[in-house]
């Protein structure tokens, strides 16, 4: 649903434009709600409603009697917010959030499938140059015969 990189610039409210093929990928799967919380890497992560549904079941299966799993829920939750997209195409980013993330004004939004990352720029070129070089191996690591 959700593919390739989009550079944008927070305006002065704390708003940025979603990238109009994201949006139009939202509209066509009739998408109206999002969720909005801390990624990894220093990240954001937005997903589609349904999309959280499914994170959320499964990180609710992380038995709370473990130290990590409690302490994972909740970073990972309390920073959890709903968000819409306004009729501009714009998504408030919360100041929590952007803080969390360093986003002062650029940022790249990241496609990924089935969720969105909203990165600070220069932490998300940090991240790219750190990684590309290393793609091939990463690729057979993770994937699966």
């Amino acid at each position: 649903m959700f593919y390739g990189e989009h550079e944008h610039a927070i305006d002065r409210k704390g708003r940025v434009i979603v990238p109009a093929r994201f949006r139009q990928a939202l509209k066509q799967h009739e998408v109206t709600s999002l969720v909005l919380t801390r990624g990894l890497d220093g990240c954001l992560f937005l997903f589609p409603e349904s999309e959280w549904r499914m994170v959320e079941n499964r990180f609710k299966q992380i038995p709370f009697t473990k130290q990590e799993g409690r302490k994972f829920n909740r970073l990972f939750f309390s920073g959890a917010a709903e968000v819409t997209i306004d009729r501009l195409g714009r998504l408030l980013i919360p100041r929590t959030l952007k803080e969390f993330a360093q986003i002062k004004q650029d940022v790249v939004i990241v496609g990924l499938s089935n969720r969105m990352e909203i990165w600070a720029k220069d932490k998300w070129q940090a991240f790219y140059e750190s990684s590309r070089q290393s793609f091939e191996e990463i690729a057979e690591r993770v994937m699966l015969d």
